[in-house]
């Protein structure tokens, strides 16, 4: 038997990215419409956010993420305005330790040309020279290096669990409906998609709907003829402890592509997989390989004290990964009127949700942004084959 249910948007996938768009939507005093967000799992066991480094910075090499980071900062440090349900306030942790990224001679005209775009962004960020490294971290070998970036303010680390539960709390308490399904395909007519039919067998028509399904957004947009170049690209973090103690320890981003921070009493690190190997997957197999061959070498190469750990635990998560540029798709596909995507991250999806929310509620209410201009991230360049490339991806 179906079940017929009409609302007036649908965001599917309520994970970070879903439900601060719901929330920022439920906010809007111009809105005055229905919103249910569909979600696959409620325990969100297995979602990109909960298992995500959950780290933000502003060291980007395009103006857009920057900003969308800098208001994702100002949004962490003021979350009480934001998303206190009553006395509730979400338990985010925001660590504001910055990020690190280190350079040999051959990266450095890189870091510089980032530098460069990061001040005219106002980004509170210096740029060092081995020395001065080595005295600020006397726990790093810096033989190799010709410079550093380290951010000042508003770069760091959070609970990326805290800020989607009260992303989810907060748009439940303006009155979103959440129901957990999935969505099997979507019903499309002409220049629009007119219902959504679920797995539990309710079928759902809409005026608008938000593509938010993370690694499941491509599938979900084939349903309505949409090639979305976005893929799952699978991470896995590793967490050790070590004797070594590093005063001041940000996240470093070593010229290699391996990270590490501090993580309670230890530590997490993490690196992509080859080019070569870094193909579609959704398993979530841990890379064991990757840290016995690959980052535990780096890793006490650039801190000796890191030669002798202990791998404690490790994960595996997903990237949805732009294979275009690296940049999210963000809005309406010139095909279809209703249908705003917000998809390809590329593993900076956590700490851009809060800018993402309030652009996707400007679009949905306005028809257009009005806070921060990411017109850049539009489906004109993927129809164009015009990659508008984010260099700095972690």
């Amino acid at each position: 038997m179906t079940i017929s249910m009409q609302t007036d948007v649908l965001i599917v996938g309520g994970a970070a990215i879903g439900s601060a768009a719901a929330f920022f939507l439920a906010s809007q005093p111009d809105f005055k419409g229905k919103i249910h967000v569909i979600e696959q799992d409620f325990s969100y066991e297995k979602s990109a956010t909960a298992l995500s480094a959950a780290s933000i910075r502003h060291q980007f090499s395009t103006p857009e993420n920057i900003q969308l980071s800098q208001f994702g900062s100002a949004f962490l440090k003021d979350i009480e305005q934001y998303l206190a349900v009553g006395d509730e306030v979400p338990a985010v942790n925001f660590k504001e330790h910055g990020y690190l990224f280190l350079a040999t001679p051959n990266g450095l005209h890189t870091l510089q040309s980032n530098h460069a775009v990061q001040k005219s962004e106002k980004v509170d960020v210096s740029l060092l020279t081995p020395s001065q490294l080595s005295a600020r971290y006397a726990w790093m070998n810096v033989n190799d290096l010709s410079a550093g970036s380290i951010g000042n303010s508003g770069e760091g680390w959070l609970d990326a669990y805290g800020l989607m539960q009260g992303f989810r709390k907060k748009a439940i308490s303006l009155g979103v409906h959440y129901v957990q399904a999935r969505v099997e395909k979507l019903h499309r007519s002409g220049r629009k998609i007119i219902s959504a039919e679920l797995t539990n067998g309710t079928q759902i028509s809409f005026d608008k709907l938000v593509n938010a399904a993370g690694t499941g957004a491509s599938a979900l947009a084939q349903t309505a003829g949409i090639e979305l170049p976005v893929e799952a690209r699978k991470r896995t973090i590793f967490y050790f402890t070590s004797s070594a103690k590093l005063e001041n320890c940000p996240m470093v981003i070593d010229p290699s592509g391996a990270y590490f921070r501090p993580e309670g009493d230890g530590y997490i690190c993490g690196i992509a997989p080859r080019l070569e190997d870094d193909v579609q997957c959704h398993d979530f197999i841990v890379q064991h390989h990757l840290f016995e061959e690959v980052l535990w070498p780096l890793l006490a190469a650039r801190v000796p004290g890191f030669e002798a750990l202990r791998l404690k635990r490790s994960w595996a998560g997903h990237y949805d990964m732009n294979t275009l540029d690296h940049n999210v798709i963000l809005g309406a596909h010139p095909d279809i009127d209703n249908l705003l995507f917000t998809n390809g991250f590329s593993g900076h999806g956590l700490q851009h949700s809060p800018a993402i929310g309030r652009a996707l509620s400007e679009l949905i209410s306005y028809g257009e942004f009005r806070t921060l201009d990411l017109g850049a991230f539009g489906w004109g360049r993927v129809i164009n084959n015009r990659p508008y490339f984010e260099a700095n991806i972690i």
